[in-house]
């Protein structure tokens, strides 16, 4: 599966977490996890809540998810059950653009996530850090 552009994926995300000063990492394929108490080194702190929560596993609760259309039309984010796990999908990205077609894809990309575990971006909002 082919992933969105790195560039496109952090405007998003910087877009949609515009001025709440939370520290989040992104992954390959547009998952973000915001960390609500940053601490240490980020992406690895990111890329172990991932590691547990990204993977799609059959009949667990990995497999649900949570459509949410974004008002700018720009796409949707795709939750699952960690609430700080979300997944960026651009609108261009969906041949069906169904709740349930959208969110299959999504939490498709959040396992390829959760399962590569590439970092692409990290986003420090700690008051002092850079």
């Amino acid at each position: 599966m082919a992933g969105v552009d790195t560039e496109t994926l952090i405007d998003a995300w910087r877009r949609l977490l515009a001025d709440s000063g939370k520290t989040w990492v992104l992954f390959e394929h547009g998952t973000c996890v915001v960390l609500e108490q940053p601490t240490g080194e980020l992406a690895a702190q990111a890329t172990e809540i991932l590691r547990e929560f990204g993977p799609v596993r059959v009949a667990g609760p990995a497999g649900d998810f949570r459509v949410l259309e974004l008002n700018n039309g720009e796409g949707w984010l795709v939750t699952g059950h960690h609430p700080d796990v979300v997944t960026f999908v651009p609108l261009d990205d969906a041949d069906d653009p169904t709740h349930l077609a959208v969110g299959i894809l999504g939490r498709s990309r959040r396992d390829l996530d959760g399962t590569e575990l590439h970092v692409v971006h990290v986003e420090d909002g700690r008051p002092g850090e850079a």
